[in-house]
């Protein structure tokens, strides 16, 4: 079992930066690769981020990439999402979620637990 807790997230302005964690509770924080998704009023919850147990791999969504960066930190049980040129679109409730020995990349359905959510809001 894992529980998962984001922070991080706020109002910003368009061009800004936000940093957002995930702190993960539980055994095997390692054996998960750890992912972040983000859902807007009226989307379906959509893939941003992801990276593997050690951190050694990433992969992004087309539309952060080149803007966001994710990163882990196993001693410390946490996963952060560093975004930066935020833009209006951006705009969503921020999860993060653990897939634990697998590496499910995108699909929403694959990951085995998330955590409650995080406000990132990007005025123009």
């Amino acid at each position: 079992q894992v529980t998962l807790v984001e922070s991080g997230g706020g109002l910003v302005q368009a061009g800004a930066s936000l940093r957002l964690s995930c702190a993960a509770s539980g055994r095997s924080f390692s054996s998960y690769a750890m992912g972040w998704f983000r859902q807007a009023p009226g989307k379906e919850r959509e893939f941003v981020a992801v990276i593997s147990w050690s951190g050694g791999d990433t992969y992004y969504a087309d539309s952060v990439k080149g803007r966001f960066t994710v990163s882990r930190d196993n001693a410390k049980n946490t996963v952060y999402l560093q975004m930066n040129s935020l833009k209006p679109e951006d705009t969503a409730v921020y999860y993060c979620a653990a897939d634990y020995l697998k590496w499910t990349l995108e699909v929403v359905t694959g990951y085995d637990y998330w955590g409650q959510g995080t406000q990132v809001t990007v005025s123009s």
